[in-house]
Parts: C-alpha cells; sequence; structure tokens
C-alpha cells in the first residue's frame, strides 16, 4: 500500500487556499497512490476565539464534495481534518473519503487540548473502516498522547492508524515518542501527517512521520513543507506479532491491592 503524507501549512480561516492545496496534492500524486493523509484541520484551520463558526464546514458542502470527486477521479483515499458544523455544535473532525463510499469514516477528536475545550465540542465514538485490505482508523493530534484510544482502535482490528496532527512547539518531542510507543504496543503501522508553519499564534512542530508495527520509525520529516510517498509492506504486521501478540497476551483481569506494610506501600496482583 502507498501513502503519501501531506506535510503543510494550513491558513486559519482561508478555506478556499487550504481546498485548493490539498486538491494540488491530490491530483499531483503518483498513480497506484491508496491514500493521502493532511494535517488536522487543514481544510479550515483552527478554532480560535471568535473564529469558531465562521470557519466551520458542513459534510454535505462544497468543498467536501470537491474532494470526493477527487478521490473518485484519482481512485485514492483521503484523510483530512476540518471544523464541522453540525446544527449549533462545532467539531475537530476527520474524514476519511474513499472512492467507493465518499465520506467513509467520520471521526471526532475524543480527547481535546485545553485551548479548544470552550471553542469545540469533543466527539464521542472511535471509528475504523476495512479498506481494501487493510482496517483504518483515525486518531487527531493529542489523542495520541493517550494509550487508550488507540489500543480500542487495536481492538477492533485496526493494523493502520491515521493520525492527522497539528502539534506545535514545543510539544514535537511528545508527540514523536508517542507515534512509536502507540505503534508498537499495539503492533500496527501508525501514519501522521502534522501542520508546519506558523498560524493561530501557533509555531507548529512539523516531524510527520510513518512508524512500523514494531516501533520503528521509517520515515521523519522536518520543519518544511513535505509530500513524501511512502509505502507500507505488509509482512512487517506479520512479523512484528510472529513471536508475541500483545492483544492476545495483554491481561486485563488483573486487579491491583494497595497494602500498606510500615513505611512502605507495595502493589500485589491478583
Amino acid at each position: 500500500m502507498q501513502l503519501v503524507l501531506a506535510q503543510l501549512a494550513s491558513r486559519e480561516g482561508d478555506i478556499a487556499h487550504n481546498l485548493a492545496r490539498a486538491l494540488e496534492i491530490v491530483h499531483a500524486a503518483d498513480e497506484g497512490t491508496a491514500l493521502i493523509v493532511f494535517p488536522e484541520t487543514h481544510l479550515s484551520g483552527f478554532a480560535e476565539p471568535g473564529h469558531v463558526l465562521d470557519r466551520a464546514l458542513t459534510l454535505d458542502g462544497p468543498e467536501l464534495q470537491a474532494l470526493i470527486g477527487a478521490s473518485r477521479e484519482r481512485d485514492m483515499a483521503i484523510a483530512i481534518g476540518l471544523l464541522e458544523r453540525d446544527g449549533d455544535a462545532v467539531f475537530n473532525t476527520t474524514v476519511l473519503i474513499t472512492p467507493e463510499s465518499g465520506i467513509a469514516l467520520r471521526y471526532r477528536k475524543t480527547h481535546l487540548w485545553p485551548d479548544e475545550r470552550t471553542l469545540v465540542e469533543p466527539g464521542e465514538a472511535l471509528h475504523c473502516l476495512e479498506w481494501r485490505g487493510r482496517c483504518i482508523g483515525l486518531l487527531i493530534c493529542y489523542d495520541l498522547e493517550f494509550p487508550e484510544p488507540a489500543r480500542a482502535l487495536a481492538a477492533m482490528g485496526v493494523d493502520l492508524l491515521v493520525v492527522t496532527n497539528g502539534n506545535m512547539d514545543p510539544y514535537g518531542p511528545v508527540h514523536a515518542r508517542a507515534a512509536q510507543a502507540r505503534a508498537q504496543e499495539n503492533q500496527c503501522f501508525l501514519a501522521m501527517s502534522n501542520r508546519v508553519g506558523q498560524g493561530a499564534g501557533l509555531t507548529f512542530a512539523g516531524e510527520s512521520a510513518l512508524v512500523g508495527p514494531d516501533g520503528e520509525l521509517l520515515f521523519r520529516a522536518g520543519r518544511e513543507e513535505t509530500i513524501q510517498p511512502l509505502q507500507l509492506d505488509p509482512a512487517r504486521l506479520s512479523s512484528a506479532r510472529q513471536e508475541y501478540d500483545y492483544h492476545r497476551d495483554r491481561r486485563l483481569s488483573l486487579a491491583g491491592h494497595l497494602e500498606t506494610q510500615g513505611p512502605h506501600r507495595s502493589w500485589h496482583f491478583g
């Protein structure tokens, strides 16, 4: 499976520019590309105080329809982020667009960064999709720092975690470490596309990455705009799980009991 990480500098509220840039990259991708991954909220830019509803898009609007048309024309999937308006609510959303289904997955960010908690609503569900021999799950930025969402998707059978990212300085190293940990502990590929440049008062960290199911870093970008084709070797999945399988071997029934013995405390499991 060939995918492309599109590490871009988005513009807050400049939806026409952001959409045109995404369409340009889709149309320029090599034949045989299966999936292009764009950053968090690439289409709309970030939510900011006083700029939420004016940047939010509906999923049946012309912007998504243009991307669906490009997906079908090029026969490739697109993962892209946006601020999604649904009635009076706005969500930080990533959609997975496929040639067969249009918007095949809609994921609303479940773990909101402190600055966005008063601006958008949190999502309440995790989603994955079986598509052309790969089971794909979506995460957004801060979700990556928690083991539970990735583990829940892995329990559903995901073998590729797609992370649309808007990680900023000084937290680049946090996501670099987390990406390798989430891939290793779930024995799946992880493809992360981050934003670069400046916007919303932030400097974005770049360092988009592809991590193998053994936690090995297969690619890491720098801090400039980068359009990087990459190949997923399915043999890496079976190789990572050949000697041991974390999902099979984990022991969720263990309970902890805190015992106090003099000045010492210890945990006994059983």
